[in-house]
């Protein structure tokens, strides 16, 4: 029966512990998407973890929804993630990139030249996106043509290629939270006619060429996806959700991808649904402890746990839950303000 701090291997890859640490927007990259000094030293500090999932990196300048993220689109974000994977090699750990692209969740005063953003449909959210500049509110994207989204697939591909000049172990596919390959999958936010929507097959179009594209930079066995269906975020509302993800689950299947990263969101139990319809590895995120980690995988809900703010505040996780020693609680303040502050000065045990 596996815990928490059986090994496990993922493709070529062999993981110490199953104590996964979450992708996390923490907001310290420079204004050109360059990870800062800073970066190094908080990820090699969770080098101990089985596998770190890197926060969410652009995969393009039209990419970037928010202040202060990271990209692996220019030379010089490259070399700042090399860095970043050096320290955590260094360290001992194993380090996968995310990357995304986040649509309609961007704003004007974000892009280049203060573009509109992109989305499947020329469908807003509703509110605003909090930047350096203020509270910014959304605004109508402008739908994406069919023939623009092969130049967006082959961004994906080109960021897996950077990821690995980089020095990552792998790279994960952003699929959740109503980013733009999220925003492909929901019917509400998808309103196209054309092959990229409508039917279930049509909607898991981009999704499916994007992760192509990773697959075929990187190997598949080096590539994960997350997925958080019905995530009470960014307006998604998925009413289909109980059709769409088997069928992406068949789908990634067939692929034989590393593993599927699943977070539990909104009304739909995606760890229920997806786990026994995914062949590969399974990784379950979202609310997890210590005993409900370990329960997840005694029950065989789960081939590891992902840890989101544990991590933030605990730098020495895996050690932490081994040894039964009191979680440190983090200040939700510092995640995503400038310099060391909540980032870098969270002590071990």
């Amino acid at each position: 029966m596996p815990s928490l701090f059986s090994p496990l291997q993922l493709g070529p890859l062999s993981l110490p512990n199953r104590v996964v640490m979450a992708p996390m927007t923490r907001s310290r990259a420079d204004e050109n998407g360059v990870p800062t000094d800073i970066v190094p030293v908080y990820y090699a500090q969770r080098a101990s973890a089985g596998l770190i999932i890197g926060e969410a990196t652009c995969v393009s300048p039209m990419a970037k929804g928010y202040s202060r993220i990271p990209g692996l689109y220019s030379p010089e974000q490259v070399a700042g993630w090399r860095k970043v994977t050096d320290a955590v090699h260094a360290a001992g750990g194993r380090i996968f990139a995310q990357l995304f692209h986040t649509g309609r969740v961007a704003v004007p005063a974000l892009l280049p030249g203060g573009a509109q953003p992109v989305a499947p449909s020329a469908i807003a959210i509703k509110g605003k996106n909090y930047t350096d500049l203020g509270p910014l509110d959304y605004v109508v994207p402008r739908a994406l043509d069919a023939g623009e989204i092969a130049g967006i697939v082959a961004e994906f591909g080109a960021a897996a290629r950077n990821a690995v000049a980089a020095g990552f172990d792998g790279v994960e596919l952003h699929a959740a939270s109503g980013y733009l390959v999220h925003q492909f999958l929901d019917s509400t936010i998808n309103a196209r006619d054309d092959i990229y929507g409508g039917s279930i097959a049509n909607r898991l179009r981009f999704p499916l060429e994007a992760l192509d594209a990773v697959i075929a930079a990187v190997g598949a066995d080096r590539v994960g996806i997350k997925v958080s269906p019905c995530i009470k975020f960014n307006d998604v509302v998925e009413p289909d959700a109980e059709e769409v993800y088997p069928a992406l689950a068949r789908e990634l299947s067939a692929r034989r991808i590393g593993y599927l990263h699943g977070a539990l969101q909104g009304r739909y139990d995606v760890h229920a649904a997806m786990r026994p319809a995914f062949s590969g590895l399974y990784f379950a995120g979202s609310g997890f402890d210590g005993p409900k980690g370990e329960a997840m995988l005694a029950a065989g809900g789960a081939d590891a746990i992902v840890y989101g703010k544990y991590f933030v505040s605990n730098p020495d996780l895996p050690r932490r839950l081994r040894e039964g020693l009191p979680l440190a609680e983090g200040d939700s303040k510092t995640h995503y303000s400038k310099g060391p502050a909540g980032y870098i000065d969270y002590p071990a045990a």
